[in-house]
């Protein structure tokens, strides 16, 4: 019992502090998602597409030079903040192990990367936006533009054993799913090129999602695709 001698003021001052030092004292550090350390198995592509950025963004926040090249251990920071030291290490990386650049070219001819019409547009809890595509296991997937493969893997979750090839500086494309990849990671493809074979999507059915980044967004492939002859 409150004694009747303490004005009614101060103890709901006392009262709203103690709630606070609770408060306070029950509180969990929230995770730092202002920054990432690259592990094993990483490319600079798949960190982008993994937090929904472009990875010229990524790059460029970062002082990482054109070969895009990262390391184990590195800290990346998603804001347009980078050290001195950072950029002063990409810029020996990129001149110790250059690439051979990808023209921007001509206008891209995109083609279906399976050879079937059961095509259902979908949105994914992954930020993903593609397709959906059925067929068989094992059927043959094809790359839906000449291009430079980036990152073969399944450490980006939602998306199975996944190939992102590298078309020029503004399209990527993404090969979920796939049951076997017959490419590596900075080989050359042309367009057409079998790249894989169709796995199980996530309900067990043979499936392969489909998808195509602009400038690191994800975009209906439909208009860029060409019309399904029936």
């Amino acid at each position: 019992m409150i004694p009747n001698c303490i004005p009614s003021r101060l103890v709901s001052r006392v009262s709203c502090l103690v709630l606070l030092l609770l408060a306070g004292c029950s509180h969990h550090p929230t995770r730092d998602t202002s920054t990432y350390t690259v592990k094993k198995g990483d490319t600079l592509y798949s960190i982008a597409w993994r937090h929904g950025v472009d990875y010229h963004d990524l790059a460029r926040w970062n002082g990482i030079g054109r070969d895009y090249a990262i390391q184990p251990g590195q800290v990346l920071r998603f804001s347009p903040e980078s050290t001195k030291a950072q950029t002063k290490t990409a810029v020996n990386k990129s001149t110790a192990e250059p690439r051979p650049p990808i023209s921007t070219g001509p206008p891209i001819q995109w083609s279906w990367p399976v050879q079937t019409g059961a095509a259902t547009f979908t949105t994914r809890p992954n930020g993903g936006l593609g397709l959906t595509i059925a067929g068989t296991s094992g059927q043959e997937i094809r790359t839906a533009a000449a291009g430079r493969v980036v990152y073969t893997g399944s450490g980006l979750l939602g998306y199975g054993q996944l190939v992102i090839v590298k078309h020029n500086e503004t399209y990527l494309s993404a090969y979920g799913h796939t049951k076997s990849v017959l490419v590596h990671e900075q080989d050359n493809v042309q367009a057409g090129q079998p790249i894989a074979t169709m796995g199980e999507g996530p309900n067990g059915s043979p499936m392969l999602y489909f998808e195509i980044r602009i400038n690191g967004r994800p975009t209906d492939p439909r208009p860029l695709l060409p019309a399904i002859k029936q």
